[in-house]
């Protein structure tokens, strides 16, 4: 099967299959099975080895059982690197880049990543920001092994420990970062099954009203930041009224960061001097 015919099928399986943006992923599956970039692929014109239809095959069948891309082709870009995903971690969503650009518009040359998942935010922010420290930490060990090969693949060094929030972090840091749990638990069967079937729940959600992880997060920070530290946090469209009142009950100055399609996705949080 020549690739025009393989790439057309594939998409076409893929939104028989009910998959929004079925020709968008059909290309990221097919141009993984064949290591090139999915814009290379409409300039290649031969035929499929066996090897390689066996791959789309194996790989759309997964996408139409709605596993996430990126847990097929074993990766996702975000920011300016490309970051190892498996069904240990969250996928880094583009929205994250806000909180990511956010971080760089401050002044630190320290910084915590608590729920460091894929270690996305924490890689990003070290390599734009070379001699800067970073500790990156998460309750999952598994997730934490995927963030250690990240750094080293992308040529970060980082610290990673195991940790439920600030439990066993020590020092202080000019910057804390985090994507916490944010979805509440009565809004899980709310999600699409592509996350609510494959993606972590405890990255997910805390299994309560979707605050709790910021709770943790504003009573700790004063006593783990440098004077004049920051807090960047990313939040649910919807919380970033209530997450400014816990930061703010905690002795900071707010502000909501809001994303591309102007909705509120970052807190900002300065812990005065």
């Amino acid at each position: 099967m020549k690739l025009p015919e393989a790439r057309a099928g594939a998409a076409r399986r893929l939104a028989a299959a009910g998959i929004e943006g079925a020709a968008r992923d059909a290309d990221r599956i097919l141009a993984a099975v064949l290591v090139v970039e999915p814009g290379r692929l409409r300039l290649l014109d031969r035929a499929l080895t066996a090897e390689e239809l066996a791959g789309l095959d194996q790989g759309l069948a997964a996408r139409a059982a709605r596993q996430p891309v990126a847990q097929i082709v074993g990766f996702r870009d975000f920011y300016a690197h490309r970051f190892r995903v498996t069904r240990d971690t969250l996928d880094p969503r583009p929205e994250t880049e806000v909180l990511v650009q956010a971080a760089l518009d401050l002044p630190w040359n320290s910084v915590l990543d608590m729920g460091t998942g894929t270690g996305a935010i924490l890689i990003s922010l070290l390599a734009a920001r070379r001699g800067a420290v970073g500790l990156g930490t998460d309750i999952s060990g598994a997730a934490l092994d995927v963030a250690r090969d990240n750094a080293q693949i992308i040529g970060v060094t980082a610290g990673f420990v195991l940790a439920d929030w600030y439990e066993g972090v020590t020092g202080r840091f000019d910057l804390i970062v985090s994507n916490p749990p944010y979805i509440a638990l009565s809004e899980m069967a709310e999600l699409a099954p592509d996350v609510r079937e494959w993606e972590p729940h405890g990255a997910l959600t805390d299994g309560a009203d979707g605050l709790s992880a910021y709770h943790a997060i504003a009573a700790g920070a004063r006593d783990h930041l440098n004077p004049g530290g920051h807090v960047l946090v990313e939040i649910g469209p919807a919380q970033g009224s209530a997450v400014s009142i816990l930061f703010a009950g905690a002795g900071a100055e707010t502000r909501v960061i809001s994303d591309l399609d102007g909705r509120d996705r970052v807190v900002l949080a300065r812990f005065p001097a």
